[in-house]
């Protein structure tokens, strides 16, 4: 059966068995290999992207669910070949080692900056956010900077001082 939704900004339309996963759907059925599956089990947020507004896990929901929804995924963050402020604040602050997570990291928190552009401001909500997500490599503190700088950058403010 297939599944219209559109995905960043484009509408598309992917065949997909009952239990498939958004994830698999993305992956397989469009190409969009950014979203990278783990645990598979929703612990590990690799796989997070945004469903009509909302962070989700990808391999937890079922690409039939998904009929008619906005899907945006870490390749719709980038503006062309320009990247997001969030991106070149992962750059900048070395907010990412291997990479791994680091797709799911930036669809989880550029919605939540969509959603709350001055998160930088509450130490405690911007940690828990942090910590739905599993990285090994960078102990979060280059993700955390990277969170400030691009806040600071969509109020239009100038980066903090070290």
């Amino acid at each position: 059966m297939d599944v219209r939704m559109t995905v960043n900004g484009q509408p598309r339309r992917v065949a997909v068995e009952a239990r498939d996963s958004l994830a698999d759907a993305l992956r397989d059925g469009l190409g969009l290999t950014g979203t990278n599956l783990a645990c598979e089990h929703g612990v590990c947020g690799s796989c997070t992207v945004s469903v009509d507004g909302e962070a989700v896990r990808s391999c937890l929901v079922l690409a039939l669910q998904c009929e008619g929804s906005q899907v945006r995924t870490v390749e719709g963050l980038a503006d062309g070949d320009r990247l997001s402020p969030l991106q070149e604040a992962f750059s900048a602050e070395h907010g990412l080692q291997c990479g791994f997570c680091t797709p799911g990291f930036l669809t989880l928190l550029q919605q939540a900056l969509d959603d709350d552009p001055f998160l930088d401001r509450d130490e405690q909500k911007l940690t828990e956010l942090l910590a739905s997500n599993l990285c090994r490599c960078t102990g979060y503190v280059g993700i955390r900077r990277a969170v400030v700088r691009a806040a600071r950058a969509g109020r239009g403010e100038p980066p903090a001082a070290d």
